[in-house]
Order: C-alpha cells, then sequence, then structure tokens
C-alpha cells in the first residue's frame, strides 16, 4: 500500500509518469470514466479548503467513484474529542482511499501509522502539500515542456507556505534551475529548507527582499498570500500582508513568456488587473488540480484505463 505524505515520496519517474496520465486524461477524458466504478474516496479536511477539497472530489467523481468525508473538523466527531488516529480507523472501514487535510503538521504522517487505506496528504500546515505540487508540476510541464533550465521566483510568505516548501523539495532534483526568494525579513525561506535542500544539493538560489529589481529575470514567478491563519499576532499579519501585490505596473519589466503561478486563494497580492494577462496562468494551474489528483487516485489504487 502506498501513501503520499510528502512530494519526495514519488520518484522523477513516477512524478513523469503521474503528468503523462494526466495528459492522457486531458486529451480523453471519456477513457477514464469509470476507471473508479465502485470505489469511494474519502476527504477529511479537519481545515477550510475550496480547490483542494471540491478537486478531489471533481476527480474521483470524473473516475466514476464516490466521495464520503466532512469539510470541516466542527463537523465530525473530532470535535467531541475524538483522536485522529480513530477517525482514521472508522473511515477505512468505509472508503478505499483517503485525502486528508490538517492545520497541524505530521497529522497526516500520524494518520498512515494506522491506516489500512492510502492515506493522500492534503496539506498538514505550513509543512507540506504534495498534490499542490503535482498541480504546479503539471502546470509547468504544460507551459515549459521540461522541468530544467529555468528561473523561478518566489514570492510572499514562503516561511510558512508549504505549497512553497513542496514545490522546491520536488525542483531541487531537476538541473538547471536557479531559484529566486522574494520575502520580507520575517517570511523568508525557513532554515531548515536552505540547509537540507539548497545547500546540501549546491542548488543556485538567492535571496531579496524587491520583487522589481528580481522581475526581469523570471522565467516563472509563484506568488503566495500571507497567511492570516498561520499568525500568531494579528498586528503583524496588517503590517506584512500588503508587502507585495503583483499589478500592470511591476508586469512591463517581466518577460513576455513569464509564466505567474499562484496556488490561491488569492487576497489582493495579484491584481485582478492581471488575470486578462495571457501570462496568467493561476486558473488553468487550479484547473490541472483535478486532472493530476485522477491520476494520483488511479496510481495509488493500482488501477489503468
Amino acid at each position: 500500500m502506498r501513501n503520499l505524505l510528502n512530494i519526495t515520496d514519488l520518484t522523477t519517474g513516477e512524478i513523469d509518469e503521474l503528468i503523462t496520465v494526466a495528459e492522457d486524461i486531458i486529451a480523453n477524458p471519456e477513457k477514464y470514466q469509470d476507471v473508479c466504478r465502485r470505489k469511494k474516496l474519502a476527504t477529511l479536511f479537519f481545515e477550510p479548503s475550496t480547490r483542494t477539497r471540491l478537486s478531489f472530489e471533481a476527480a474521483m467523481l470524473d473516475l466514476g467513484g464516490n466521495v464520503l468525508g466532512f469539510s470541516e473538523a466542527s463537523s465530525s466527531s473530532t470535535s467531541k474529542g475524538e483522536t485522529v488516529g480513530d477517525t482514521i480507523r472508522v473511515v477505512c472501514g468505509y472508503a478505499d482511499i483517503i485525502a486528508m487535510r490538517h492545520p497541524k503538521e505530521g497529522a497526516p504522517y500520524a494518520a498512515a501509522q494506522v491506516a489500512t487505506k492510502p492515506i493522500i496528504n492534503a496539506g498538514d500546515g505550513g509543512h507540506n502539500h504534495p498534490t499542490q505540487t503535482l498541480t504546479d508540476l503539471l502546470t509547468i510541464h504544460r507551459e515549459r515542456g521540461s522541468f530544467e533550465n529555468f528561473t523561478i521566483g518566489f514570492c510572499g510568505d514562503l516561511k510558512f507556505g508549504r505549497t512553497v516548501h513542496s514545490l522546491v523539495s520536488a525542483l531541487a532534483r531537476y538541473t538547471g534551475i536557479h531559484f529566486v526568494f522574494i520575502s520580507p525579513e520575517e517570511l523568508k525561506l525557513p532554515r531548515y529548507i536552505i540547509d537540507n535542500t539548497l545547500d546540501k544539493q549546491h542548488l543556485s538560489y538567492e535571496e531579496t527582499n524587491s520583487l522589481e529589481e528580481a522581475m526581469p529575470r523570471l522565467d516563472m514567478l509563484y506568488m503566495t498570500r500571507v497567511q492570516r491563519e498561520r499568525f500568531f499576532n494579528e498586528a503583524d499579519y496588517i503590517r506584512l500582508k500588503d508587502t507585495y501585490i503583483l499589478d500592470p505596473e511591476k508586469l512591463e519589466a517581466a518577460k513576455p513568456d513569464l509564466c505567474i503561478l499562484h496556488p490561491l486563494p488569492r487576497v489582493n497580492e495579484i491584481s485582478v488587473e492581471v488575470d486578462n494577462d495571457p501570462r496568467a496562468r493561476y486558473f488553468a494551474q487550479a484547473e490541472n488540480g483535478k486532472f493530476i489528483r485522477m491520476a494520483l487516485i488511479m496510481k495509488l489504487l493500482g488501477l489503468k484505463a
């Protein structure tokens, strides 16, 4: 039985296979409409979500399967004091595969210790979000054709941004990538990622607090929101939340083929005026999430079209 808890649970070869399947799903959706017939996905979301939860549900439904679960902790028995482990043991009797989001780092790892069905980490606190990373990788591949030889900027909340942490870990395994980390001092990339991934593998990277200075050199720009729910101090959130706002004026210095990504939800870090720019790919990115999750569900269940 396979779980997906961290993007590094998958080899680069397995990621390539998932992308190939996702591309085929996009091209031939009818071929996959009954692959998961009579299979059930449980979506256990102890933390609010729109795209991740709905894309998992849409993925399973488009594969011909069924979905059960909950969208917030208050509607589960954890509100009565039930442990995550007990919840998982119970749900394994009802479903064939589980997608789980939890505000506490490591919760999906604890769930996997007792699970008898595959567990997919759909985001755990500020730690990891591997299926968003697969979504990002599919989008990058569809836009660029490969995962090599480009400069990518990560802008915003790099300290708590689990999507950033996961994507850096994934891209670190490919060659010719230069990372530019754009953030205020308080929201810099965690030291353990720099030490254990970037420096350990002698990767090319730089840190700056200026989006304008970095913009002309970027092939891809990954914007993130400053996350209110990760802050202990409301004053710090208010002070930092509008540090970077991407607007048409800032894009004047960008490359004509820049690709702008964002894991969403957006608050105000990307002006709505950017949405009609052909370089804005974040809504296509969100749609890609369904296709790559379809491929992942099939893989973890051992199913083929």
